[in-house]
């Protein structure tokens, strides 16, 4: 999984097909390694995202909208006042390296027409994206590069752009059959192919090694020994072909719905045992490929607060339930110890002060010919027998009372960790800043977030925003991504004769489909039951059950914890969740 050179000449191929000679109308930062170009053109309007992070970088159209910082950074402020209302006159790759500079025609502050440059070099852990004047000198980057960093290239305001160091490797654009060839015959035997052709060459990711490798010897897995040279170069020269002619096949590769692989060509090598997707653009594939990977990089990134104070309830709440089974397993034994105490005072005569054991007849132990067993007793030397026995007793009674006090502190433990496993789940379904800051508002509120002790202070309450959904009958279901918004669905927003959705003895969202006195359709349930399943910890699973039950017999016990409800009258039913089919019937923002 890489962002190669040849996924990167693919996107350019694609940006001069559709946006050159768009004007830039926006610019936004969202994240801190993120820009976002809003451009338009004669086709219509379209967002280029470029990347720089050094988990997902990557360069590509997007139809993905995020949520803006409420003030811009300053690279942002920059951007947009130089970029906004220039004109894309052009975008070209650095020879076969992962770098794309893209060229705006702008005004500068005089109103002459200038150029000026965006780098967005998407290189991994050092990707970087450097703004530049018309003498490519550096005005601005996203990371500046000094001595001490590096001592090969420096990228620092005011100094001309120098490409990254050129590596050892081939550029396979220039390269020739014959040239090829003559690499290929001294290639060592028992190296791997794919090995050898990432070594080699330029810009080839390993996915695309190991599919050259492939279709030349028909495993991925094979040495340059098992290949035949010829088979090797047509292999190779297929796929550089795709590159220099610009016939791409965006492909992704996906594992039980997961997507797991993608390049610019069609990736066979993975077999039968996998599902391929096809693409019309470079835009789609990475769309579709980083979207649940970006959501889950912000919210770990933006929720560390959150999962900390989650992960250190959850730790202790475990801690302190195994300490009290323990002790209540221990309590078992107080039956035995009024039993040891029993025998102790009916056998007052036989014992003195100073024995450490007594061994006594076990009258609950009767054997058939007659006789009683017998069981030995510890004795504490320094009491007297009628001390020892009430020792016992002590013991017996302090069982009871703890067995009951116990049994009550494991159910709230457990209770408690249900809820910790609810927020957790929440935060699995977090998208926005706004639903971040109502599970810190809720952690708040119940008592976890002991450190956040201005936090009630700092902002006011806002009203919930709840996901909307439209069933096939066109039915408005709602749905929560937190306990604050299923409480407020469930109590304040739902009417007593709309039908309540939940999946069964798993953490998840409170759903809700407005009837408005109508009855739905069967598909309409099943569709309502398809979200509460797929906004719940059972997203992943084939067959899911879901409670539902009109919203009057859903009841909030007092002085529980957010949203915790009972119910009693309810029906069930099973469904497997659908990420495709449940975010198409979901309401655009």
């Amino acid at each position: 999984m890489a962002f190669d050179a040849g996924m990167l000449a693919c996107v350019i191929a694609e940006i001069r097909e559709k946006s050159l000679g768009a004007r830039v109308e926006k610019v936004f930062q969202p994240e801190r390694d993120e820009i976002v170009l809003q451009m338009r053109s004669l086709e219509g309007g379209k967002r280029l995202l470029i990347n720089a992070g050094s988990n997902n970088p990557r360069l590509c159209f997007t139809a993905e909208t995020k949520e803006n910082p409420a003030v811009p950074p300053m690279l942002c402020m920059l951007l947009r006042k130089h970029l906004q209302g220039a004109k894309l006159t052009d975008v070209r790759q650095a020879g076969f390296e992962r770098v794309a500079i893209l060229q705006f025609e702008t005004r500068d502050e005089m109103g002459f027409s200038c150029m000026r440059y965006l780098i967005a070099e998407v290189m991994g852990k050092y990707s970087n994206l450097i703004f530049a004047n018309a003498d490519m000198k550096v005005v601005a980057a996203l990371r500046t590069v000094d001595f001490s960093t590096s001592s090969l290239r420096q990228v620092l305001p005011g100094m001309t752009y120098e490409l990254p160091p050129k590596q050892e490797k081939t550029d396979p654009l220039t390269l020739t059959r014959e040239t090829f060839a003559a690499l290929y015959a001294v290639a060592p035997r028992e190296r791997a192919l794919d090995k050898w052709i990432t070594a080699s060459f330029l810009g080839i990711s390993a996915s695309v090694a190991r599919e050259i490798a492939y279709r030349a010897a028909n495993k991925s897995d094979a040495m340059v020994g098992d290949a035949d040279a010829e088979a090797v170069s047509n292999a190779f020269f297929a796929v550089i072909d795709t590159i220099q002619t610009n016939t791409y096949t965006p492909c992704m590769i996906l594992d039980r719905g997961k997507p797991i692989e993608y390049a610019f060509c069609d990736l066979t090598h993975y077999g039968e045992s996998l599902e391929r997707q096809y693409f019309e653009s470079a835009g789609q594939l990475l769309d579709a490929f980083f979207h649940t990977r970006d959501r889950e990089q912000h919210i770990k990134q933006r929720a560390a607060d959150i999962l900390r104070i989650l992960t250190n309830a959850d730790a202790r709440i475990r801690k302190k339930l195994a300490l009290q089974r323990a002790e209540l397993a221990d309590c078992e034994r107080g039956e035995e110890y009024k039993k040891f105490a029993d025998l102790i005072t009916a056998n007052l005569y036989q014992l003195t002060r100073g024995m450490s054991r007594a061994e006594l007849i076990d009258y609950e132990d009767y054997h058939e010919d007659g006789t009683f067993g017998t069981v030995t007793i510890t004795l504490d030397s320094r009491l007297s027998p009628a001390a020892n026995a009430q020792r016992y007793y002590k013991r017996y009674n302090k069982s009871k009372t703890a067995r009951i006090e116990l049994t009550r502190q494991i159910d709230l433990g457990e209770a408690e960790l249900a809820y910790i496993d609810s927020v957790f789940d929440s935060l699995s379904h977090a998208e926005t800043a706004a639903d971040l800051a109502e599970i810190r508002d809720e952690l708040y509120r119940s008592g976890y977030a002991s450190r956040m002790k201005n936090y009630a202070l700092s902002r006011k309450p806002s009203t919930p925003t709840v996901a909307r959904f439209r069933t096939t009958g066109g039915f408005l279901v709602l749905c929560g991504k937190n306990n604050l918004q299923n409480e407020y669905i469930t109590h304040k927003l739902a009417e007593k004769n709309d039908y309540w959705f939940h999946v069964k003895n798993l953490p998840g969202s409170h759903t809700v489909m407005v009837c408005n006195g109508e009855e739905p359709d069967v598909r309409d349930f099943t569709d309502a039951a398809e979200i509460a399943a797929f906004f719940s910890k059972g997203a992943d699973a084939t067959n899911v059950e879901v409670d539902y039950t009109l919203v009057r017999h859903v009841k909030k016990p007092a002085g529980t914890k957010p949203g915790f409800v009972i119910y009693h009258t309810n029906w069930s039913c099973v469904v497997t969740p659908n990420e495709e089919r449940v975010m198409a019937m979901r309401e655009k923002k």
